[in-house]
């Protein structure tokens, strides 16, 4: 009854367009963002200068998809991580890959900032994403233990050493012998989720993949 009164108050839409619709994602918006995607896993096993396997995106950041990022990291639309989410587990193919990994874990953020904005964009969606493909979310492992200054703040040389000493590792059985997603919003340079990954490979992490809804 309380939800029904609730949707009935504060309808669901469509966080493409603004409609109202039950799922976050309107058929209209769905099939408009399926053109769009590019659904690319790159492959990294060879490069000796990361640390994580793999890294499958499904857009380009731009257009719509860089705009409804922003709105959903920076101005207060946290309900945006179900759309995000929907787009993500709609893809049987991009499930299937992610079946395949035992844990997922969201690049953290620094608990003050964190706080402050009232969520962690790259959590929320990492946790639907886990109980939709039935993989462990765990949030206790990687840990920001510094305020650094914002990424796409700085210059591509600066990027690498402020992101130096900013995380450090907990409980780092959960991660040993295991297949690791690593979830973010964006990609630009790489360097945030290959310093995070460098701790995952150190504590034992087998495989690691990052998983990103854009890639700049």
């Amino acid at each position: 009854m309380l939800n029904f009164v609730l949707d009935f108050l504060f309808p669901k839409v469509c966080g493409i367009c603004g409609r109202i619709c039950p799922n976050s994602l309107c058929k209209k918006c769905e099939l408009k963002l399926f053109n769009l995607q590019k659904n690319k896993i790159i492959d990294y096993t060879k490069d000796n200068e990361k640390y994580f396997d793999f890294h499958l995106f499904l857009f380009k950041y731009e257009d719509i998809i860089r705009k409804k990022i922003i709105d959903y990291k920076f101005n207060e639309k946290a309900y945006l991580f179900e759309t995000f989410s929907k787009i993500i587990i709609n893809n049987e193919k991009i499930c299937g890959i992610l079946k395949s990994y035992d844990i997922i874990i969201p690049v953290p953020m620094y608990k003050k900032k964190e706080n402050k904005r009232g969520y962690n964009q790259s959590s929320l969606i990492a946790k639907s994403i886990a109980l939709k493909v039935n993989i462990e979310y765990v949030d206790d492992c990687l840990i920001k233990i510094t305020n650094n200054q914002t990424q796409s703040k700085l210059k591509k040389a600066e990027r690498i050493s402020n992101v130096k000493g900013v995380y450090k590792l907990n409980n780092t059985q959960k991660i040993n012998n295991k297949n690791v997603i690593l979830f973010d919003d964006i990609y630009t340079t790489g360097n945030t989720v290959n310093e995070c990954c460098k701790l995952l490979k150190k504590a034992g992490a087998k495989k690691v993949l990052v998983l990103t809804i854009a890639k700049d």
